[in-house]
């Protein structure tokens, strides 16, 4: 800094203030002072101005599985609107979801220096009592029924399945099947009680309900399954993945998609569009649940306060051509 300030002609103070974008200083001065800065390769000492502020500009994110699009989508978006404010983000992926895991990694995200955490926790955990977040970190939860306890951001899970499911109802279909995501995920048992739900206030008794674990070979199975089933013309999966899977079990015992079954999905991958036939589905906005998280996460660092409680994301549903009115009953 010092041999910045000798070669600008200026005091250490400005050269200070400078690297640090603080305002008040002379546009003319500043530019100087830059130049200089880039003829001796100087760089602020991150390290040293995190001591000084008592901030390390780095978000903590722990989570308990990448193997999921949601989650890596979700970690995408917190990861970029990070870096728009500024910030880095470390990440600590937990292998087992137990108290003594998550303790740990708080402990050592405390040892890397973060300025807050944000849990991407898919699994009943908070909610259930069976791990408790520490007190003294400011902390950020994405999908989670963890109440009021903690600051939440989640997508609109029961609003995307109420839209699908009507969309079916709608097209005249006599109920709809469900494959639903692994027990124990809240975003899955969300979806699972508002296909319930939907069902119930049109009157029509569930199917039963068959079980997925989020990957495509648990989808293909369970199309396998449902093809045997002339009754089922109409199908709500928990996510695309699992939706390709059953599209082309389907296909392989003869019932096309979406003349004898009509098929929806929930995220609204990328690849959805191109699926054959393209996929009806609910589209999550994990860019706008990244910047939420991150939004909350800085106004926690900044004693701005963030409210304790669940902010829902909207989703919204996208008609493709894997979905229409069902075989006529002659026809079957």
């Amino acid at each position: 800094m010092a041999d910045v300030a000798r070669l600008a002609g200026v005091s250490s103070q400005t050269v200070s203030r400078v690297s640090n974008g603080y305002a008040g200083v002379n546009e003319e001065t500043r530019r100087v002072v830059l130049a200089a800065m880039k003829e001796l390769g100087y760089r602020p000492n991150s390290a040293a101005r995190a001591l000084k502020r008592g901030e390390f500009r780095t978000i903590g994110v722990i989570t308990f599985t990448l193997a999921t699009t949601g989650n890596v989508r979700t970690l995408e978006a917190i990861a970029t609107s990070a870096a728009q404010e500024g910030y880095a983000v470390t990440l600590l992926p937990v292998a087992v979801p137990t108290q003594d895991e998550v303790r740990g990694a708080f402990s050592r995200l405390e040892e890397l220096a973060v300025d807050a955490v944000i849990v991407i926790m898919e699994v009943h955990l908070l909610d259930a009592a069976t791990i408790t977040l520490p007190p003294h970190v400011q902390v950020v939860v994405v999908d989670s029924d963890a109440g009021d306890r903690y600051t939440v951001v989640d997508t609109d899970q029961a609003g995307g399945t109420r839209a699908a499911v009507r969309h079916l109802l709608d097209l005249g279909h006599d109920t709809v099947w469900h494959l639903a995501g692994p027990e124990g995920s809240f975003a899955a048992q969300r979806r699972t009680d508002a296909w319930r739900a939907v069902l119930a206030e049109a009157g029509r008794v569930p199917p039963p309900l068959v079980q997925g674990d989020w990957s495509t070979e648990s989808g293909y199975r369970a199309g396998r399954e449902l093809a045997r089933r002339e009754d089922c013309t109409a199908v709500f999966v928990a996510n695309d993945q699992m939706a390709l899977g059953l599209q082309r079990a389907l296909h392989e015992s003869g019932r096309r998609v979406p003349e004898d079954v009509s098929v929806v999905g929930f995220d609204d991958i990328p690849e959805a569009a191109h699926f054959l036939p393209p996929l009806t589905t609910v589209h999550q906005d994990f860019a706008e649940v990244g910047r939420l998280c991150v939004r909350a996460a800085l106004r926690k660092v900044r004693g701005e306060g963030a409210e304790r409680g669940t902010t829902l994301v909207p989703t919204r549903l996208v008609v493709r051509d894997s979905t229409a009115p069902p075989p006529r009953r002659d026809a079957r």
